[in-house]
């Protein structure tokens, strides 16, 4: 991990190495200068951590201080442990009779994951990369796939490391929250798309209609990957997936209004083609001022700019607006895209459908 291209400030929770003291006591000894363990621990406890002596809560406050009563740091050294001395029947006596002061190697936490030792590992990616470009790269690095990475439609040759067999590598943190948040959007996407199907079929009585403002809803997203593309932003999951999910209520919300409109001039008009060109001629400007006025209203956060009313200042680029370029930016032009579905696919589908309804009666008839 040390040595991959592009990883940086790469740490781990291994131990580190150091030492130990380690005060043994013999209490033989100790009981013949009339010492005891008590009061030898509370002289140690001077020297080192303190001697607690009591809590303090002061009136504004909720929360109790620890009172602890130790040495200067000038006293808390270990040579100054040798020195100390306490106090017994007869008289002060120095701890070093009875106490030796021994090194040992450091012991550190055993880490276990489903009662299985584990070890952390942790890394940031350089500046400019990005970070779920190097997950897929350990993924297969490590053996944890068998799909290699591509970049701009060519495979990179990646070597891969052989780990014991008893050795598992897993990838969690940010890249664990990132597939629950995955596959929780999925799931809502899918259910939302469910309920709108429900309450079409309901309200128009036709899956013809339905499936078609579903598959605006569904192509609407392609507009969504070209904005990204666009302003090179990458998709996250969560923003763009959220900005995905609010897209598609506006989508539904024009094509519901342009084909309902459609069955009402159906049946005021002599035929179809005339009921579609009256359609799009009255809905042309509710649908556009419908989009406009939303593109309008995120342009500033798809742009980074905020404006003070107040103070009558414009700034471009705060912390606080980087949150929302990709929810925003997926809306703007995954709805502008939709308005071209919407006023030109959508009324050609209608048409479509008529076309086939008429050859297919011709058909029968002759």
């Amino acid at each position: 991990m040390d040595n991959y291209p592009k990883l940086m400030n790469v740490e781990d929770n291994l131990p580190a190495p150091g030492i130990e003291w380690e005060i043994n006591v013999d209490r033989k000894q100790a009981s013949k200068f009339g010492a005891n363990i008590t009061s030898i621990g509370n002289v140690i406890k001077l020297a080192t951590n303190g001697l607690k002596l009591g809590e303090y809560r002061p009136d504004d406050s909720n929360e109790s201080i620890p009172l602890y009563l130790r040495y200067p740091n000038e006293g808390r050294t270990l040579d100054r442990i040798d020195n100390l001395r306490v106090s017994t029947s007869n008289g002060l006596v120095p701890i070093s009779n009875f106490v030796d002061i021994v090194p040992n190697n450091r012991t550190g936490n055993i880490i276990r994951v489903n009662s299985k030792n584990a070890i952390n590992i942790q890394a940031d990616v350089e500046p400019g990369v990005y970070p779920d470009g190097k997950v897929k790269e350990l993924e297969y690095v490590l053996g944890i796939t068998d799909i290699a990475p591509s970049w701009r439609g060519r495979t990179l040759n990646l070597p891969r490391y052989e780990l014991d067999s008893q050795v598992r590598a897993e990838l969690i943190g940010e890249n664990e929250d990132q597939k629950q948040a995955q596959e929780f959007l999925t799931k809502a996407f899918g259910v939302a798309l469910f309920l709108m199907l429900m309450i079409l079929l309901l309200q128009f009585n036709s899956f013809y209609s339905a499936f078609l403002i579903l598959f605006a809803v569904v192509m609407s997203t392609a507009g969504v990957f070209i904005g990204l593309i666009v302003t090179a932003q990458p998709f996250g999951i969560v923003m763009s997936g959220v900005g995905v999910i609010a897209l598609a209520g506006i989508v539904v919300n024009n094509n519901i209004i342009l084909i309902d409109t459609f069955y009402f001039l159906k049946t005021k008009t002599s035929n179809v083609r005339e009921a579609i060109i009256k359609t799009g001629a009255q809905r042309l400007r509710p649908v556009l001022l419908t989009t406009t006025t939303t593109v309008l209203g995120l342009l500033p956060m798809v742009t980074m700019t905020n404006i003070d009313f107040v103070t009558r200042e414009v700034t471009r680029g705060s912390p606080d607006t980087q949150w929302w370029v990709q929810l925003s930016t997926a809306i703007v032009f995954g709805l502008m895209f939709a308005t071209i579905l919407t006023l030109v696919v959508t009324p050609s589908a209608l048409m479509l459908k008529e076309n086939v309804v008429n050859w297919y009666r011709k058909k029968v008839n002759s």
